[in-house]
């Protein structure tokens, strides 16, 4: 069975790969698109990363990830705000370089409380202040700033933004084509709220990107690399994938996984087993 058309290979799911290597493995797999992260396309410096995408025919659709903008004011803050324009470049160049329906993404995570802190409302509104500061950069760039919510255990240390409503809180701020929101399974399948909340991102033209993958327990030392394929855990990707779809969602669907035993995996059949158990587990509902 042919991958899904609308299916996106994340590069964190073949993290220990390098970007030739991603854009090979996907393009052999019949994949269609990739959202890469920041370091690997660093590692060869972007005009050679542009070449590259543009060489594989692939499809571009997130750049990962920047944000980490909880810090008071000060240099620290200064230089996360300057590395933040650009990712916003980057977003944008590599946009421009992938294959027709590619989608100039930028994916924010908060970042944590600072040391010492515990006003976790004080940083939220950190976050709200600097994405303030890059909206313009991104509306000039043609970028949008994609607000990502963490599952909560996350608050203390990577992102005090923990709900899909939280990250719409924040961008209703701002044009919905300049700032919208990451819709995630793994971080958001908990949420008592979670299909009322997308139908609102729906409604407020605010879904930038559709990422997938799934929920097992016990949960590793490690909670980042808790991830799994679609279908190997306990998220029912029928209703959140409904909802999207609903919405008049039509790019295309992200798979992010964070797994020490996938990364191990040889990265072609990681991939393929990527699209296979997707196939499964999310392309059923991709039909409004």
């Amino acid at each position: 069975m042919s991958p899904h058309p609308r299916l996106s290979i994340n590069q964190a799911t073949i993290k220990h790969a390098d970007l030739a290597t991603a854009l090979r493995v996907t393009a052999e797999a019949g994949v269609q698109a990739i959202g890469l992260w920041r370091e690997p396309v660093q590692e060869v410096g972007l005009a050679t990363a542009a070449s590259m995408l543009t060489d594989s025919g692939l499809r571009f659709t997130t750049h990962c990830r920047a944000g980490f903008f909880t810090l008071p004011e000060g240099p620290a803050r200064r230089a996360s705000l300057d590395d933040n324009r650009v990712a916003i470049e980057e977003a944008a160049t590599l946009a421009a370089a992938g294959a027709p329906g590619s989608t100039a993404v930028l994916v924010l995570v908060a970042g944590g409380l600072p040391a010492g802190d515990r006003d976790l409302a004080g940083a939220r509104e950190r976050v709200r202040d600097a994405i303030g500061e890059l909206a313009p950069a991104g509306e000039a760039a043609g970028v949008t700033l994609a607000i990502e919510p963490l599952h909560p255990m996350y608050a203390s240390d990577r992102c005090v933004v923990s709900t899909l409503g939280q990250a719409l809180d924040i961008a209703a701020d701002f044009d919905p084509t300049v700032v919208g929101v990451t819709v995630d399974t793994f971080h958001i399948w908990w949420d008592p709220q979670v299909l009322e909340q997308i139908a609102r991102a729906g409604r407020e033209g605010r879904i930038a990107t559709y990422q997938v993958c799934d929920w097992k327990t016990p949960l590793p030392a490690d909670v980042l690399l808790g991830r799994h394929y679609t279908g190997d855990g306990v998220i029912d990707f029928e209703p959140m994938t409904r909802a999207v779809i609903a919405t008049g969602y039509d790019r295309d669907i992200e798979v992010e996984i964070f797994n020490e035993e996938i990364w191990a995996t040889d990265p072609l059949e990681a991939v393929r087993r990527t699209a296979s158990t997707f196939g499964v587990a999310v392309s059923p509902f991709l039909t409004a």
